[in-house]
């Protein structure tokens, strides 16, 4: 392995670090929105928006996932832009947020389809109801749900993030690298 392809290698591994203490600061952003909008919304398994012509509802789940969705992208973006990918400065704030909500919003409509089949009773991927009956914070579904889903699209968001969203990693500058 050549020096620079070593450095190459350090610099990834210093911003997939930074990038999993950003997410880790996120997913709690995430959670804590999602207890907040399910204690003082309604029920989160009641029908929000019945889908016409089909079988298919926007349940209550999926408008408290996505509110905590765009609080937690916005929060992420924000660290991720100043320290852990150091873009700040080589763009414009709202020309690199497009593209890291756009991967953001990908993740998210993954993650709520994955999220219906994690709280759908009839999925066979469907959290066990004795287990999580949401008798307390620890076993309510809908908050193991969305910390599955979390971690389901985090890998493919990583990867999008730095190939596409920050100037400094998709340009590969290794002067960029050290910069906190």
């Amino acid at each position: 392995m050549d020096s620079t392809t070593a450095q190459r290698n350090r610099r990834n591994i210093a911003i997939f670090g930074r990038f999993a203490l950003v997410g880790a600061s996120g997913v709690l952003v995430n959670l804590l929105v999602l207890v907040v909008a399910k204690k003082l919304g309604p029920d989160a398994q009641l029908v929000f928006l019945d889908m016409p012509l089909t079988r298919f509802n926007v349940r209550w789940y999926h408008v408290f996932s996505t509110l905590a969705f765009v609080v937690a992208v916005v929060w992420n973006f924000q660290l991720n832009r100043v320290w852990a990918f150091g873009s700040t400065g080589k763009a414009s704030w709202w020309s690199e947020f497009r593209p890291f909500f756009a991967v953001g919003l990908l993740g998210q409509v993954v993650g709520l389809g994955l999220l219906t089949l994690l709280m759908h009773p009839g999925s066979p991927l469907a959290l066990p109801t004795d287990l999580l009956d949401d008798s307390s914070g620890l076993r309510t579904r809908l908050y193991w749900g969305q910390l599955l889903v979390i971690s389901a699209v985090t890998p493919l968001s990583f990867v999008l993030h730095k190939l596409w969203t920050f100037s400094a990693v998709r340009t590969h500058r290794l002067e960029d690298a050290d910069k906190p």
